[in-house]
């Protein structure tokens, strides 16, 4: 009876101490993605930040209720062209450009280098080129269109960064990774991502969609950027990189709001 009971306690003990985990991994998901600070003790390792991953559709959640309460607010006193701007402005300023900035080098590096070796080391250089510059201006200028001309803006500004954070996590799932190790950022979230918390991540985002009856767009869009850009990553690189998962966040981004609006 006694071995049962303290079988049962260390059970608990495990459960509790799982939850804990799940939700450290979940504010260095926050921490990981934005600069929204993380507002609880993490014990980071890199197991821990294997699992943050999982959240990313949910940090994709945090951040559209955020821009939609936002539009709400500023549509009571300037047109809707100017409030996407200035959403657009408070994104670039919450992410720090994470994702646009993956998607210049990305660019940068595939446009300039003619060898695998070239492209991961014109992706690695800070400075920014023609092709990078080219094509920030038009994933930002197209961004700010397709929302400002959605059916429902509030609505794309909360579903579009969840189903874009999806797609990254396909990436990694079925790519191989091949920057440098020991210097690349993405490295502690691209190691042991498992089936299971990808099936996770994809039932939240296919839920979130339903709930707006947007699931055909959301799913469609994910696969078409995973399959046409993974496709195009594995021809010109022959695996992933952390800016080309930044790059595939701002272009399913681009498709849902296309294939949504």
């Amino acid at each position: 009876m006694k071995k049962h009971q303290s079988h049962h306690h260390a059970q608990q003990r495990f459960t509790h101490r799982d939850w804990q985990e799940e939700w450290q991994a979940f504010w260095l998901a926050v921490g990981f993605l934005t600069r929204i600070p993380m507002l609880v003790r993490i014990d980071y390792s890199q197991t821990l930040m294997n699992r943050s991953s999982v959240y990313f559709p949910l940090v994709g959640l945090l951040l559209g209720a955020l821009y939609a309460g936002l539009f709400v607010l500023l549509d009571a006193f300037w047109a809707t062209g100017i409030c996407v701007a200035l959403i657009l402005v408070f994104h670039l300023w919450i992410t720090g450009a994470f994702h646009e900035d993956g998607l210049a080098d990305s660019v940068d590096a595939l446009g300039g280098g003619y060898t695998v070796a070239r492209r991961l080391e014109i992706m690695k250089d800070s400075r920014i080129g023609t092709y990078g510059t080219v094509a920030l201006i038009m994933a930002l200028g197209l961004k700010g269109l397709l929302l400002a001309e959605a059916k429902t803006v509030w609505l794309a500004l909360l579903l579009s960064p969840v189903v874009s954070r999806l797609t990254p996590l396909w990436l990694m799932r079925y790519l191989p990774y091949v920057t440098d190790p020991n210097t690349s950022k993405s490295k502690p979230v691209a190691e042991g991502f498992s089936t299971q918390r990808l099936c996770v991540a994809t039932a939240l985002t296919v839920v979130v969609a339903a709930l707006a009856g947007a699931v055909i767009p959301a799913l469609l869009s994910v696969v078409v950027v995973a399959l046409l850009w993974g496709g195009y990553l594995w021809r010109h690189l022959r695996g992933y990189t952390g800016d080309t998962l930044g790059a595939s966040v701002v272009l399913c981004e681009l498709v849902f709001l296309l294939l949504w609006g």
